[in-house]
């Protein structure tokens, strides 16, 4: 499973606070708490209380994990504090309200009355709460050569490698980084350019001590020292595209020994740069629209759907495996669009009046408007169509990627990072057109766009499997490779029996990376830019 995220941290105010001392006003604290299942909740923090106050500014921030691939239910709860104890019990409820961290993190300040219970408000009390990552989001870029580096192999030249440390606060050097190209036989190498997080290279102190070493790389491990020196990053820093900083790499032992010892070569800084990384969490809050769409494959290998052996059997409790895949992901993902209109098509299937077969069916037959209102919306509506279509072949792909390719292209020529599509194909896995649809994902790949594969029953997903990059490049037939891995397959089986949030964490895990690396390789920062916080 997918590691966290990141980490949030949450402002909170509130206004208009009910008023439940005698003679002075409320002494508010407001405690975050987490939904752990089987109705249970865990607090995971709380603000500092605050007298007299009706309008109160919490200064205390609240921190938690955010998981993009989980619907992470919060509850907030604002209490009058009368008495030196820890335990809430004993405490006046002023009003609290339930919703999920993606709703949060999806608005510039989430603002919500209080209640005191469900559908009870208390009095005009709203809570306000915004939301921000803790993460200097800073990377150092540097490029490196040298020269006249000492000869350390006794049949050929070095092999040289460097090494960045930085000083800890108890004086110990701790290794940020290791040049991975070992640039063999040379005494003048030119490094590839290389980045670490600001946050690694020095804890974001720009005059932290910085020791770098260069080495001689020998095969059994036994590297030898060619020289050292030490700087820090204010100094790194002046290293501009004409002028390079220089430093002398000395060998402690020869200068100790030679009194006419110079150096052991010189290293170059080319270029030192601090460029900001922006993060999932970055561009969400900064305005990101993340756009849903659904495709079912309505195939006729999925087998007549009333019988009970067929796939789109709807169970007497009113599910099945298309339904459970459809609410999994898209519960998850409803929270970070807000109009919450998502389109969803069939493919697959012989469609009325006509009953020509349909490769991109809207599920509502409004072709010219085939948005569904929410999750749910798309659920009726694939309850509604099941008995008046008919299913038949062949599994087409790529109608419905290019559809949602299109529209991605179109988001992209206003050259900002203001919405990214994610298509949810849901499957048997009998899959007809794969070279169309590889050339699909290749031309996808250049879009802000993921797909997600979820393929239902018993079939051999093979094919499936090629198309998620994971085992390689995908290629299109002409051998063009994909410019960035947009494809997730994962077989339903594997979730039969797990709680149903496992599998919108397996499928939804990779999107953040997948989202990050569209908008990185186009250059394209948040709509709204983070300010620069350090942790």
């Amino acid at each position: 499973m997918a590691g966290c995220v990141s980490r949030v941290e949450l402002s909170v105010s509130c206004r208009s606070l009910l008023d439940r001392d005698l003679g002075s006003r409320s002494d508010p604290l407001c405690v975050l708490l987490q939904d752990v299942g089987g109705g249970q909740w865990a607090e995971l923090d709380r603000t500092e209380r605050i007298k007299n106050c009706q309008n109160p500014e919490f200064c205390k921030k609240l921190v938690v994990d955010y998981y993009f691939e989980k619907v992470q239910k919060l509850k907030f709860g604002v209490y009058d504090i009368d008495n030196k104890s820890f335990d809430l019990n004993d405490d006046d409820y002023l009003g609290g309200i339930e919703c999920t961290l993606g709703q949060v993190v999806s608005s510039s300040a989430f603002t919500r009355p209080l209640e005191l219970k469900q559908g009870k408000p208390a009095g005009k009390g709203t809570i306000m709460i915004s939301a921000e990552e803790i993460k200097d989001t800073r990377v150092v870029y540097l490029e490196i050569e040298a020269r006249n580096l000492d000869k350390k192999d006794f049949l050929g030249k070095s092999d040289p490698f460097l090494e960045f440390y930085k000083q800890s606060d108890a004086g110990t050097w701790q290794l940020v980084y290791r040049s991975e190209v070992v640039i063999k036989n040379n005494l003048n190498p030119c490094w590839r350019k290389f980045s670490v997080p600001l946050q690694t290279f020095c804890g974001g102190d720009f005059n932290k001590p910085i020791k770098v070493q260069c080495a001689d790389h020998d095969s059994d491990g036994s590297h030898d020292l060619i020289g050292t020196f030490e700087t820090n990053l204010t100094q790194l820093q002046k290293a501009g595209d004409c002028s390079p900083v220089e430093f002398e790499c000395i060998h402690p032992e020869k200068k100790q020994k030679k009194k006419s010892y110079k150096n052991s070569g010189i290293v170059r800084i080319k270029s030192c740069k601090i460029e900001t990384e922006y993060s999932f969490l970055d561009y969400v809050m900064g305005g990101c629209q993340i756009n849903f769409t659904v495709g079912v494959d309505f195939t006729g290998s999925n087998g007549d759907p009333k019988s009970p052996d067929s796939l789109h059997y709807i169970s007497p409790d009113g599910i099945n495996e298309y339904l459970i895949a459809i609410w999994s992901v898209g519960s998850v993902v409803q929270d970070y669009d807000t109009d919450k209109l998502f389109p969803a098509f069939g493919f697959g299937a012989q469609v009325p009046p006509s009953w020509q077969v349909s490769h991109e069916f809207a599920l509502n037959f409004n072709p010219s408007n085939p948005y569904c209102q929410g999750i749910q919306g798309i659920v009726d509506a694939y309850r509604q169509i099941l008995p008046q279509i008919r299913l038949y072949g062949p599994t087409n792909f790529s109608p419905i990627i290019n559809h949602v390719a299109r529209f991605a292209a179109q988001s992209a020529q206003q050259g900002t990072a203001s919405q990214y599509f994610i298509l949810l194909i849901i499957t048997d896995g009998e899959i007809t057109d794969l070279d169309q649809t590889r050339q699909a994902i290749v031309n996808a790949s250049k879009l802000p766009m993921s797909i997600i594969i979820v393929g239902v029953g018993e079939a051999d997903f093979k094919a499936m499997e090629f198309l998620d990059g994971d085992n390689g490049v995908l290629k299109s037939l002409t051998g063009e490779p994909a410019a960035r891995d947009i494809v997730q397959f994962v077989p339903f089986r594997q979730f039969k029996n797990a709680p149903r949030e496992a599998l919108s964490q397996m499928v939804l895990a990779e999107v953040p990376k997948q989202l990050v690396s569209y908008y990185k390789w186009q250059g394209w920062p948040p709509v709204k830019l983070p300010e620069i916080k350090k942790v």
